[in-house]
């Protein structure tokens, strides 16, 4: 299904992106839950400010299955786009209070670029920010930016951040990954990039688990699903 453009035109009329954002990132969740292996669960998770829009979480550090005969094989992604030098951040000490959650952690995080997100000079710090973080606490990371109306590229400003010598990429609409691995001295970050471009169709990116394996982020299957879920109309009058 070609990507559409969701804030200009006879789309934004039918249905506005934050609607649209909030039922994607359900399905994102909810397609991941079949690919994720025992000890993972994903969830969405969209707040008024700066949102985590689908997290997948990690339970018991139980060590990967063989596959069986009736299971297929472990997806593999292509080899990423560009690898960097990268700095993790120092171990900390420090004082944690769990609730029913006790035992989990942040294992992966996709970002859907919401209008907000790039407005101003401020959220975009905020956005980047966030991100960095989860980067340099060795969390899996895929962002999604199909916001047409403002031009910033918060990937761009991202690796900016973590590695000065990052070549500035510059697309409006992209999908990037991100599997930040190693420790201090000899850690890595390696990248995904995917430009988009409205009426092309969205590819599969990888989403790599802290203490886990990677699974595919099928962003093509579970944009259209949100259309037809939603009986959104795929072609405008």
């Amino acid at each position: 299904m070609p990507l559409r453009d969701h804030f200009r035109g006879w789309l934004d009329q039918e249905m506005k992106w934050h609607s649209f954002h909030q039922a994607w990132a359900t399905y994102i969740a909810e397609a991941l839950t079949t690919r994720l292996p025992e000890g993972f669960r994903a969830s969405p998770n969209v707040q008024t400010a700066i949102e985590i829009d689908v997290a997948a979480f990690g339970g018991a550090r139980t060590p990967p299955r063989a596959p069986t005969d009736r299971e297929e094989p472990a997806w593999q992604p292509s080899g990423g786009t560009l690898t960097l030098p990268f700095e993790v951040t120092e171990p900390a000490t420090e004082v944690l209070v769990h609730g029913r959650r006790d035992g989990s952690y942040l294992a992966a995080a996709i970002e859907l670029v919401s209008e907000g997100n790039k407005d101003r000079a401020e959220a975009r710090e905020a956005f980047i920010a966030k991100c960095e973080t989860y980067l340099q606490q060795g969390v899996g990371l895929v962002i999604v930016d199909l916001v047409t109306t403002r031009a910033a590229n918060l990937h761009d400003g991202l690796l900016a951040r973590v590695s000065p010598t990052a070549p500035v990429w510059g697309e409006r609409l992209y999908a990037t990954a991100y599997s930040p691995q190693g420790k201090n001295g000899a850690a890595k970050l390696t990248v995904w990039q995917e430009p988009l471009a409205i009426g092309d169709a969205l590819p599969t990116m990888p989403l790599w688990l802290l203490h886990g394996p990677c699974v595919p982020v099928q962003l093509e299957a579970t944009y259209e699903d949100t259309f037809r879920r939603l009986r959104l109309p795929t072609e405008g009058p």
